[in-house]
C-alpha cells in the first residue's frame, strides 16, 4: 500500500515540476562527477564503472553520471520521474537504462552486477530500510561503493515551524507507522508522500549488518547563522536535515556469476531503456 501510494505521489510532484523533479542543469554537465561528488569519494574518474542510480529517477542522477562516462542504471518507482532522465539522456545524446521499480525489491538485477550504487535522499519512503540494503549489498561486487543520503531522524521529528526561537520534536523516535502528512510546502517534506522515521540503529546498524562497512560521514551543511527566523535555514542551525554515507561492501569469497537481466514483467520490475 505504501509503495502504490508514494508511486502515485511521485508521479504528481514529477508533473507539477516539483523542487525535486528539476532535471539537470547545463553547469552540472561541464564536470559531472564534481558536480554530484562534492566529497571526493568517487576519486577522480568512475569511466566505464557500472553504476546503479537508485531511487533516483528526476532526470539529474543518473544523467550526470552518464555523462562522467558511467554505464548508469536508474531505478525509481515513479514512471514519471524515469521519464524525465530519459528525456535528459534524449537531449543530451547519452546512454542509460531505466528500470520502474520499488527500491527494497529488485529481482530483475543480478547480484554483484554494480560497482557503484548512488542513493540520494528516499530512504524515508520506505518501513523497513534493511530490505534495501540487503538489495544494495546484493548488487555490489565485493568492494563496491554504496553512496547513500537520508533525513536525520530528528529533522523528521522535529516541528517545521518554530516557536519561541527554537523547535521541538513532535514525533516519535520508536514509531512505526509512517508520520502524518504535511499540510503546506515545505523543505523538509514532500506533501502527499507516506515518510518514516528511521533510528539511527537502522541507518548506521542496518547497513553494517547487510555486509557493508561505513568509511565516512558528512553531513551536508544547510544552516546560515543570519537567516531569518522560521526559514528552513534558520531551522538547520538546530537539527541538521541530511546525513550522507559512503560505505563499501565488505569482500566474499565469491560473487554470484549471473549478469544477465531476466524479463522484469514476470519479477516486479519494468526495464525501459
Amino acid at each position: 500500500m505504501d509503495h502504490w501510494h508514494n508511486k502515485a505521489a511521485w508521479d504528481r510532484l514529477a508533473l507539477i515540476g516539483d523542487r525535486l523533479a528539476k532535471p539537470a542543469r547545463a553547469i552540472d554537465f561541464e564536470n559531472p562527477l564534481a558536480s554530484v561528488d562534492g566529497p571526493g569519494w568517487l576519486g577522480d574518474s568512475i569511466e566505464g564503472q557500472r553504476v546503479l542510480c537508485l531511487a533516483a529517477g528526476g532526470g539529474r542522477q543518473g544523467p550526470i553520471y552518464a555523462a562522467a562516462g558511467a554505464e548508469v542504471t536508474v531505478v525509481d518507482i515513479s514512471p514519471a520521474m524515469l521519464e524525465l532522465d530519459r528525456a535528459v539522456a534524449r537531449e543530451r545524446k547519452l546512454s542509460l537504462r531505466t528500470i520502474e521499480a520499488s527500491m527494497d525489491y529488485l529481482p530483475m538485477l543480478a547480484g554483484a552486477s554494480f560497482d557503484i550504487v548512488i542513493h540520494p535522499v528516499s530512504t524515508c519512503y520506505v518501513p523497513d530500510i534493511g530490505k534495501v540494503f540487503a538489495e544494495v549489498a546484493r548488487l555490489l561486487v565485493s568492494d563496491g561503493i554504496y553512496i547513500s543520503q537520508h533525513k536525520q531522524p530528528a529533522s523528521l521529528q522535529a516541528t517545521i515551524r518554530g516557536s519561541g526561537g527554537g523547535y521541538r520534536l513532535e514525533h516519535a523516535y520508536y514509531g512505526k507507522q509512517p508520520l502524518p502528512p504535511v499540510a503546506e510546502a515545505n523543505l523538509i517534506r514532500e506533501q502527499g508522500t507516506l515518510e518514516y522515521v528511521h533510528r539511527w540503529e537502522e541507518i548506521l546498524g542496518s547497513m553494517c549488518r547487510s555486509g557493508m562497512v561505513i568509511e565516512d560521514v558528512t553531513e551536508p551543511l544547510h544552516a546560515k547563522p543570519d537567516a531569518d527566523e522560521g526559514s528552513f535555514a534558520h531551522r538547520c542551525q538546530f537539527v541538521a536535515p541530511y546525513v550522507r554515507i559512503k560505505a563499501r561492501r565488505k569482500k566474499r569469497n565469491a560473487d554470484p556469476g549471473n549478469s544477465g537481466h531476466p524479463d522484469c514483467s514476470a519479477m516486479g520490475g519494468i526495464i525501459l531503456e
